[in-house]
């Protein structure tokens, strides 16, 4: 028996939905935002340029800034794994292991990347 064509439909919607990008819901941005700039948790401008709530880039450089993150990161999972611990790809980093010592929860660490994709 031929499952139909309302069947097929569905199979080739379902593949398709796989295949788009996921867009962040709208206020994922900026609680992001806040927990990078929160000095309790990611507390990110203490050693990276970047913007600010006021629209001002802070001037801090241990880090690089966090500018173009998109280009520096194509993929998601690459900067989820430097917030999680930096120091799997260079031994070397000041950066705390976010993630890996429970500074910030999986989720927090999902806020923040929805933010600095917009960077």
């Amino acid at each position: 028996m031929h499952p139909g064509p309302s069947l097929g439909l569905f199979i080739f919607a379902a593949a398709m939905a796989n295949c788009l990008p996921v867009l962040a819901e709208p206020d994922r941005v900026p609680k992001g935002a806040r927990l990078a700039q929160d000095v309790a948790k990611g507390n990110c401008l203490a050693c990276h340029a970047m913007p600010t709530d006021a629209k001002a880039v802070t001037s801090a450089n241990i880090g690089p800034p966090l500018i173009s993150i998109r280009a520096r990161f194509p993929e998601r999972e690459q900067l989820r794994r430097q917030l999680w611990d930096a120091g799997l790809t260079n031994p070397d980093t000041v950066m705390p292991p976010f993630g890996k010592h429970q500074i910030l929860t999986t989720e927090e660490i999902d806020l923040i990347v929805d933010y600095l994709y917009t960077l």
